[in-house]
């Protein structure tokens, strides 16, 4: 009964081109990017201005429907999967780039923004966006906003958090909050710090203002490659100690160069166990002194090939492999199910052999091609959904390299946000009291728990029934992993 009064509302209120209910026009939209998480939305709305994102909160707020946002659908950890009783609103219609400031370096954009169209735009003025996703050519704004997404140049310029001053975030009752601006700072509780990667539930984000930054003047990528994986792990550490932040610090497998290889074909030497890829940016001379510095150490760490790039077209070459490896896995494998968790990065190369190993009791291929720089895992685990019990296992194979993470000393997500992928390895990570404060404070934006429900923040009751142990207090889990 609710939801047919809802869907009168809706209708009454809002172009009825854009509220879909129909089963065949809502279908393409029960999954994001993590495609073993669906559910068919009871009803779609394609929003194209911010009088129509409040009206449908303010509408879902009355009638009590649950509303989960969605903006590409690139995300990886199951956030944008549909509720099947609730309204699914779709940002993806608001792509406008409102304003270009050149004085205070920003640019405010709609959500449905992606997220490689803001530095094409601003490319000819000599300034780029940061953050640069691998699926930054389709991600939108909002999205990397709800997620707090990185890329392969995080590890320097920052996560989405790090270059975001400005956000308009319209609440469940229809209100819009005016959060920071054109400014890098302002006075009072940082709620940007709070919006920025919480997966939806506290607000709809309808305006973002970026910073944008001067293009480098030089840049060189280098590609280590190595023959022992856990040097190259070592190797990264090593970089970092000396106090040198590379734009970027990336870190591929065998596995994850063959496949790449045969898909991109950039001359990745497959004989490698490992290989690293530097960036360094900068001016001329910084650029060539911190280079030569890393190439040092690469050959210090057992680096039997180092290619140096300098020209533009052969530094694209050498990246192109590392950003082709998710879609190039697709082609060693039917299926893959792509992880996310971060660890301190002296830990990388013992971690690495603790997935070996994994890999071994279930009998599944991984794929290893991370952010190594600041630690953030992405191991892709091959399976094959027609084959029984491999997605399963695929699942429980996942999950045990979260509590590897966690007893690491890291976390159970570096840019793909919990979701639904992760909850139960939250009860893992955080303690009754923590997650009590979560819904607490998320109460406060959404009362009733109507925004993105089911997702991130698991109940009480759920931890419980999962038996999940509070790995931080010391109950392990996995034995085998007491040496982390």
């Amino acid at each position: 009964m609710k939801n047919t009064f809802a869907l009168e509302l809706l209708r009454s209120e809002l172009s009825r081109h854009v509220v879909l209910t129909d089963r065949h026009a809502v279908r393409p939209f029960e999954t994001d990017g993590l495609t073993a998480y669906k559910e068919t939305p009871w009803a779609v709305v394609l929003a194209e201005s911010v009088d129509q994102v409040q009206s449908v909160l303010r509408i879902c707020n009355e009638c009590r429907v649950p509303v989960v946002t969605r903006g590409a659908g690139t995300g990886l950890s199951g956030g944008a999967r549909p509720n099947a009783e609730g309204v699914l609103l779709v940002l993806t219609k608001m792509r406008e780039i409102l304003e270009v400031d050149l004085q205070s370096c920003t640019a405010t954009v709609e959500p449905g923004v992606t997220n490689l169209a803001i530095s094409e735009a601003v490319q000819k003025h000599g300034l780029f966006y940061a953050p640069d996703p691998s699926s930054q050519i389709a991600c939108s704004i909002g999205g990397n906003v709800a997620e707090n997404a990185g890329g392969v140049h995080c590890l320097k310029y920052g996560l989405t958090l790090h270059n975001v001053v400005g956000l308009k975030v319209q609440t469940i009752e229809g209100d819009e909050l005016v959060l920071g601006g054109k400014s890098y700072d302002s006075s009072g509780y940082d709620y940007m710090a709070l919006m920025v990667g919480s997966e939806g539930m506290l607000g709809v984000v309808t305006e973002v203002t970026v910073k944008l930054l001067p293009l480098p003047s030089h840049r060189i990528v280098m590609l280590g490659a190595f023959r022992d994986l856990e040097r190259a792990g070592e190797c990264v550490a090593g970089i970092i100690s000396t106090g040198l932040v590379p734009a970027g610090l990336e870190m591929m497998d065998k596995l994850a160069i063959t496949a790449a290889e045969e898909y991109a074909k950039v001359g990745y030497p497959t004989e490698a166990e490992a290989i690293l890829l530097c960036e360094i940016d900068g001016g001329e001379v910084e650029v060539e002194h911190h280079s030569t510095e890393v190439e040092k150490l690469m050959k210090s760490f057992g680096a039997f090939k180092i290619d140096v790039a300098k020209d533009p077209e052969e530094c694209e070459r050498l990246w192109r492999g590392r950003k082709s490896a998710f879609p190039a896995a697709g082609r060693i494998a039917p299926d893959y199910y792509c992880m996310d968790g971060t660890i301190p990065r002296r830990k990388i190369g013992s971690v690495l052999s603790s997935i070996a190993s994994m890999s071994r009791k279930y009998g599944l291929a991984v794929a290893n091609v991370f952010h190594a720089g600041d630690g953030n895992l992405h191991p892709l685990i091959l399976y094959d959904a027609a084959v029984k019990d491999q997605q399963s296992k695929a699942e429980e194979f996942g999950a045990e390299i979260l509590e590897c993470c966690i007893l690491a000393g890291g976390t159970i997500t570096g840019e793909h946000g919990v979701g639904v992928e992760k909850i139960d390895q939250m009860c893992a990570q955080f303690s009754d009291e923590e997650l009590e404060q979560f819904h607490l404070l998320r109460k406060v934006f959404d009362p009733y728990g109507l925004m993105n429900p089911g997702k991130a923040i698991p109940t009480l009751a759920r931890c419980s029934e999962i038996g999940g142990m509070h790995v931080h207090r010391g109950e392990l889990p996995h034995p085998e992993l007491e040496r982390f």
